[in-house]
């Protein structure tokens, strides 16, 4: 590893893993109008003057740490977690929030025009919630051979490296939760097994053991190893005094069971819409339920189902879109290539009294196309909420269909929706999709912007509009 130490130098722009991005001076000898590689500076932020050591030189780019900053940015705040520059999770939380956000739309903006060149016709305001305590789903691995030997670690990965970071607290978790982090590392130094615990699913919600809800915090311990009668008294123990619930992991997601207490349900609500919905805690759900609330609301208003219109929910997952958008269109249909969640879906449109408004059905949407797409029946509007690979097999199906209008095959009308909005969490694939939506398949972007589901990290949430033209 080159460890050179550089002249002072000035930082340009940022990149979404909050590397300060700056470029060298030209190589001796090379032409004055040649441009100098690519310099990567973690820890620097725009309009910096900073001095560098340079740890990663390749024959493009070179990657650096801040070895001083010079001038600082009016945008720099001091990081509250002790684990900052550590800990992986959390690349921006020395850049002020109004700053990350503006850097965020700023990535949207720019990767609908670099890889769709368009522009959105309106520019949504920023959705913003609470910015620490805020994540209610987290993955806590744990590592056992620490540089504290026989201690083990319970926490997030350091930053770009398979080794556990050295935390005792998280100021993104819920208090309660941060405050786990230093029990779980003894509970799991106490076990006979501590090398084949490799993780804790995390998942904070409303928990009903009897007849009523309140906050409860679900841990699922993923174990490679069968744990002894001893163990089994050590992790009921810790919940009971803890006042967590636990569930044991000992293979795939399908082998999690609840452990203690044995029984009692998950849920969060959607108050503007009067609905509970439940979920297991290894289920897919957002990791930020205020931001989540604030999604939905929104996602709502720019879709506007009328009373007399069939919605098309797709990638519905166990019903976050679904069910609000049943309390508002004629009919619903949720469609989903994962059947657990499918049946948790059902469950919950039964629980609200949804049923007979809210229908579902199993398909696989990265491989969907026109006759698939017709197969769902004539629809009015869709929403769109895919995983990071986005949903480019529905773009290309739609891109078919209106080929086929235009071929004047005058049925094909009724399966295109006049109206999308697409909920994402990468701009890229966002951007990917977009390209064909107004290529081939006859929409305009007429709305976009971003919500700050992850406030201090680089992942982007965004939502925007499609009207067919």
């Amino acid at each position: 590893m080159s460890e050179s130490v550089g002249e002072p130098i000035w930082v340009e722009s940022l990149d979404l893993d909050a590397q300060g991005i700056a470029r060298l001076p030209p190589a001796i000898g090379a032409p004055a109008s040649e441009a100098g590689k690519v310099l990567f500076i973690r820890g620097a932020l725009p309009t910096e003057l900073v001095s560098y050591q340079i740890t990663r030189d390749k024959a493009r780019f070179a990657k650096a740490k801040v070895i001083q900053i010079l001038k600082p940015a009016v945008f720099r705040t001091q990081p509250r977690c002790a684990a900052f520059g550590i800990c992986g999770g959390c690349s921006m939380q020395h850049l002020d929030v109004a700053a990350q956000i503006a850097i965020k739309q700023r990535v949207l903006e720019d990767d609908l025009w670099h890889l769709a060149r368009t522009k959105p016709a309106e520019i949504l305001r920023p959705l913003g919630g609470p910015n620490w305590a805020y994540r209610q789903r987290a993955r806590l691995s744990v590592v056992n051979r620490s540089i504290k030997k026989g201690t083990a670690l319970v926490g997030f990965h350091e930053f770009n490296s398979g080794y556990v970071a050295d935390m005792l607290a998280c100021e993104i978790l819920p208090q309660s939760v941060s405050a786990l982090l230093h029990p779980l590392r003894d509970l799991v130094n106490a076990l006979s097994i501590p090398d084949d615990i490799a993780q804790f699913e995390l998942a904070v919600g409303e928990g009903n053991a009897t007849n009523s809800f309140q906050a409860v915090t679900v841990l699922v311990m993923r174990h490679m190893a069968p744990l002894s009668p001893a163990d089994l008294d050590l992790v009921r123990s810790f919940a009971e005094q803890r006042l967590v619930w636990i569930w044991l992991q000992p293979g795939g997601i399908d082998t999690a069971k609840p452990f203690h207490p044995m029984a009692g349900s998950l849920a969060y609500h959607l108050p503007e819409f009067a609905l509970e919905i439940h979920f297991l805690p290894t289920d897919f759900t957002q990791v930020n339920h205020a931001m989540n609330r604030a999604l939905v609301g929104q996602a709502m208003r720019l879709l506007a189902p009328q009373a007399n219109e069939r919605i098309l929910d797709l990638f519905c997952g166990i019903g976050n879109f679904t069910l609000p958008l049943a309390r508002l269109a004629k009919a619903v249909l949720g469609i989903d290539g994962n059947n657990a969640l499918m049946l948790r879906a059902h469950s919950n449109a039964k629980h609200n009294g949804l049923s007979d408004i809210a229908q579902f059905q199993l398909a696989n949407l990265f491989t969907a196309d026109a006759e698939m797409v017709r197969s769902w029946g004539p629809i009015d509007r869709w929403l769109i909420d895919p995983p990071r690979e986005g949903a480019m097999a529905l773009c290309q199906a739609l891109a078919v269909l209106h080929q086929n209008l235009l071929a004047g095959d005058a049925t094909a009308n009724a399966f295109l929706p006049q109206r999308i909005v697409y909920v994402s969490c990468n701009p890229k694939t966002l951007a990917r999709d977009t390209a064909i939506l107004l290529g081939d398949a006859g929409y305009e972007l007429t709305k976009a912007g971003i919500v700050n589901m992850f406030p201090h990290t680089s992942h982007i949430e965004s939502m925007a509009v499609f009207e067919k033209k």
